[in-house]
């Protein structure tokens, strides 16, 4: 069997949720895989006028993308930056801030609770001797204080997630990615990227893990890792004379602001599972399909995984971890244009669909 199963799981984890200006439907399937290392984040009230979601795929272990799926929005909030009206920045340090959080005792005591192949009992136990009292700062999110123990030293774990979440407050979409899970919206039907997938054969991506000292070998960085950016994978981070964001894999994510309009449809995040299977220009029509004959947004994301699900392993495409969020805007987000232009996307286009004339991509 290797890393697939005899016969893959289909049973799904989905849920719908809705406030007063948008609704979203999820789906998550373990599939052919031995393992669900796949996690997600919806969290419709962030604060007062401002929603947050995210999917986060893992690879190497569940853990990090678990620890993503708890903590990331959290620090996303906390950060100073967010209090002052600045979502992008927020965004970035909360990702690099994962990476953080999850060293020394600390990050190794909650990593092991959640899973990770560090010696789940002795984790466990060890966590429960170490750990703070309960209930300590549990109302304080950035409070993750030092603390001293067996693993002061950990530098953190070598599994790692993709992060890919989008932020929507009023009128403004902040999307913000590392790895290769991808944000798509569709705006008058047409799919638009608002996330570039992170592989090491891409110039600038080359550039950096080469001049981190790193190298790339069958398209995979070092000969192991099929993305360049990912939040964890810390033996690739360990340059101590280089900054987080030039490091051989960094979770640096890029950023991405949108004005939304009256033409937008739909959002889509969506983990590879999915963009191995289908162009954004593919899954945009097939959503659009189900919809006329289906209001409930994760029975339509339940039909995508059933869509891509492969018969069998042998092509490999179809056998991974899928998980999707399906975004609509309930209420019709007035433009302060006349007319909504396309040239104010900031997107990246798909490059399987280049049979129509996109805006280039600005971060």
């Amino acid at each position: 069997m290797g890393i697939y199963l005899s016969t893959p799981k289909t049973e799904k984890f989905s849920e719908d949720g809705e406030n007063d200006k948008l609704r979203y439907g999820l789906s998550s399937m373990q599939g052919w895989r031995a393992s669900m290392e796949d996690a997600h984040a919806a969290i419709l009230d962030l604060d007062d006028n401002t929603s947050f979601l995210g999917v986060y795929d893992g690879h190497g272990g569940k853990v990090v993308s678990k620890f993503c799926a708890k903590y990331l929005h959290q620090q996303v909030l906390s950060n100073e930056a967010y209090a002052a009206g600045d979502v992008g920045t927020s965004l970035q340090k909360a990702f690099f801030r994962m990476d953080e959080m999850m060293q020394g005792q600390r990050g190794w005591r909650e990593l092991a609770v959640l899973g990770d192949k560090i010696n789940k009992f002795s984790g466990m136990i060890e966590g429960l001797i170490w750990s703070p009292r309960s209930g300590d700062n549990a109302n304080k999110p950035d409070a993750w204080a030092f603390e001293e123990g067996p693993h002061s030293d950990f530098a953190g774990p070598n599994s790692g997630s993709t992060a890919c979440v989008a932020v929507i407050r009023d009128k403004q979409l902040f999307v913000a990615n590392a790895g290769d899970s991808r944000c798509v919206i569709s705006r008058k039907n047409q799919a638009y990227n608002l996330s570039r997938d992170h592989k090491p054969d891409l110039e600038a991506e080359k550039e950096r893990i080469l001049k981190a000292g790193g190298f790339i070998h069958a398209g995979r960085v070092n000969g192991s890792l099929n993305l360049s950016r990912a939040i964890g994978d810390m033996e690739f981070k360990q340059n101590k004379f280089l900054s987080f964001e030039k490091q051989i894999v960094t979770a640096n994510p890029d950023v991405n602001t949108v004005e939304l309009c009256d033409d937008d449809d739909f959002l889509v995040l969506a983990c590879d599972g999915i963009w191995d299977c289908m162009t954004s220009q593919q899954l945009v029509d097939f959503i659009h399909e189900q919809l006329n004959s289906e209001t409930k947004l994760s029975v339509v994301c339940e039909k995508v995984l059933d869509r891509c699900l492969a018969p069998n392993t042998a092509g490999g495409e179809g056998c991974d971890n899928m998980t999707m969020i399906l975004v609509q805007f309930k209420k019709p987000v007035q433009s302060t244009e006349p007319t909504p232009s396309e040239t104010e996307l900031k997107l990246e286009p798909s490059q399987a669909e280049a049979n129509h004339d996109e805006p280039s991509s600005s971060n």
